[in-house]
């Protein structure tokens, strides 16, 4: 199955796949097929093996030679692509060092932290009933507030998040936390930020005591 980003070479420098102008109206569509990128070329069927076909994630910046032929230079492929500006292919791509965020030693849990928690509950309480109350659902939806940032998005698009009063990107105090080091958790009555290579619970608080309710 071809994933994003996928495009095709004919050996001469010549490179094709498709972009935003085209993407627009055609979500529906295939468009990391390397056979629909080439039929949309007017490549001819009995031609289109005579080109390579390539993937490229952007984020993680890996370049996959799908279905090499032999000849080709792969390696101006990859450098080809390594150039692409992907504000042409998808314009709400935000591309960003990925952080891992237990690989930030030394954390300490600041006030300002505790604030972004609070935002991230209001988060969370907003749609746990589609995602569920349980530690592991709270920390991958960190894990998916996380990827989700690397997208623009219209507020509308984030179902569920209507009754948050925040601007933009809902997610994004799980975001700062991240990116500070820190992971939260909620087990159901408590909230735990993570950090460290450990992954431990280096602050705890009641979801009542965070809400200041008394």
């Amino acid at each position: 199955m071809c994933k994003f980003f996928s495009f095709v070479g004919d050996g001469f420098g010549n490179y094709k796949y498709l972009d935003w102008e085209f993407r627009k109206d055609s979500l529906d569509e295939s468009n990391d097929s390397h056979t629909f990128i080439l039929t949309h070329f007017k490549i001819p069927p009995k031609m289109q093996d005579k080109w390579s076909k390539y993937e490229y994630n952007p984020i993680t910046k890996q370049f996959t030679i799908d279905e090499g032929v032999e000849g080709h230079d792969h390696e101006s492929a990859e450098a080809w692509v390594d150039k692409l500006n992907f504000k042409d292919v998808v314009p709400h791509l935000i591309i960003k060092d990925i952080v891992s965020p237990l690989f930030i030693e030394n954390v300490i849990v600041t006030q300002e932290d505790i604030e972004l928690l609070k935002k991230r509950d209001s988060v969370w309480a907003s749609v746990r009933a589609s995602v569920g109350d349980s530690v592991r659902a709270s920390v991958w939806a960190s894990v998916g507030a996380q990827i989700g940032s690397l997208f623009r998005l219209p507020r509308a698009a984030w179902k569920n998040t209507n009754k948050i009063k925040t601007k933009g990107y809902p997610f994004q105090p799980a975001v700062d936390l991240w990116r500070l080091g820190l992971v939260p958790s909620f087990d159901g009555t408590t909230w735990h930020l993570h950090g460290g290579p450990s992954g431990l619970a280096l602050f705890s608080i009641t979801q009542v005591k965070l809400r200041g309710v008394k």
